[in-house]
């Protein structure tokens, strides 16, 4: 049975559609069969998916862009058939998402270490409360040096949620990547974006079944 995870974050812009395509790449890299649907209705990853159609540097994986009702369906069709299984989900606290997170096994919140990020999160922590479903936090785009990281880390620790311990960085590979419709482990595989692709990808592995 696969494993499902949702990537929500009620505040656009957090990079949920780079984080899933990123992961949905990296988990195929390691030989697991990967489904990936794009829920939000900006379909970015719909187009990327497109690209990747002609690129050959291409992993396989499962995409579908399912909508509303037909969500729960397609995830139970893919649980039986991938390993693991992504949700790329709208932006917003609407019918779609909490579909989505409803059908997930954990409910990945992606944040960039800023202040909007931090409060507009609350919102997808309490819709995932309510549907019952476990949550994990990862820090994205985190610059290279600076306090913030580390101010950002405190305040999420001091709230006792679960904040993963990998970190994807501020790098330009990950939107070049995102624009040949690849994942960094695809476009630069020996490069820093990749290793740390590789890490988050790890760490969400580790959590199945817990």
């Amino acid at each position: 049975m696969a494993f499902v995870i949702a990537v929500a974050q009620r505040k656009g812009g957090a990079g949920k559609s780079t984080i899933a395509a990123n992961l949905a790449a990296a988990f195929a890299e390691g030989g697991q069969r990967v489904g990936l649907l794009d829920i939000d209705p900006q379909r970015s990853l719909a187009r990327w998916d497109e690209v990747r159609g002609r690129s050959s540097k291409a992993k396989p994986l499962h995409f579908e862009a399912p909508s509303g009702w037909r969500v729960p369906g397609v995830v139970d069709r893919l649980r039986k058939e991938q390993d693991v299984v992504l949700l790329d989900t709208a932006p917003h606290d609407d019918t779609d998402a909490r579909v989505a997170i409803r059908s997930a096994d954990l409910v990945l919140v992606p944040l960039q270490p800023s202040a909007a990020d931090l409060w507009s999160m609350d919102g997808t922590l309490e819709l995932a409360k309510r549907e019952g479903r476990p949550i994990a936090l990862v820090l994205n785009r985190v610059p290279a040096s600076g306090k913030l990281r580390e101010q950002v880390i405190k305040l999420i620790t001091d709230r006792g949620l679960p904040l993963l311990d990998p970190v994807l960085g501020n790098r330009t590979a990950f939107a070049q990547a995102f624009m040949a419709g690849l994942g960094a482990v695809e476009s630069a595989p020996k490069g820093s974006a990749a290793a740390e692709a590789r890490a988050l990808a790890a760490a969400l592995d580790a959590l199945k079944g817990r």
